[in-house]
């Protein structure tokens, strides 16, 4: 990553374009989430998240395009997305302590690569092998 890129942060957007944010460093870290709700949401094995501060996010446009899911059967469960093309996008844990980045709603590379996959226990069988990253059942420790 370059200067202009880490002073300026990392730009994302949904698919159709109408909402557009910033998300500035450093972020706490990338995780594969195998968790059966992480794969109905996104549709895929797994969903690939960054975890940032609140601070660390503005909405350049689109705001009022965005839309929540809150899944009422878990504690913590979420979805944010656009409310014309459904990408999803940056959303706050329930309690606000964090942001939750799908990082394939992200305009350019960041920083960090996934170091972890968590609620490996729960994956899909045709899902990824765990090749070289730190695997959890649940959360780790550390979060």
């Amino acid at each position: 990553m370059n200067k202009a890129t880490e002073q300026s942060g990392l730009h994302g957007s949904c698919l159709c374009g109408q909402v557009r944010y910033r998300i500035d460093p450093p972020f706490h870290k990338m995780v594969h989430c195998h968790c059966q709700r992480c794969r109905k949401a996104t549709g895929t094995g797994h969903a690939t998240n960054m975890i940032a501060e609140p601070a660390q996010l503005q909405w350049l446009s689109g705001e009022d395009k965005i839309q929540r899911y809150d899944l009422l059967t878990a504690k913590s469960f979420g979805k944010w997305f656009c409310g014309d093309c459904g990408s999803p996008l940056p959303r706050p844990t329930r309690n606000g302590e964090r942001m939750i980045i799908p990082a394939g709603s992200l305009d350019e590379e960041p920083s960090i690569n996934p170091s972890d996959r968590i609620f490996w226990g729960s994956r899909a069988s045709w899902s990824c092998f765990d090749g070289e990253l730190a695997v959890h059942e649940e959360y780790p420790d550390s979060w």
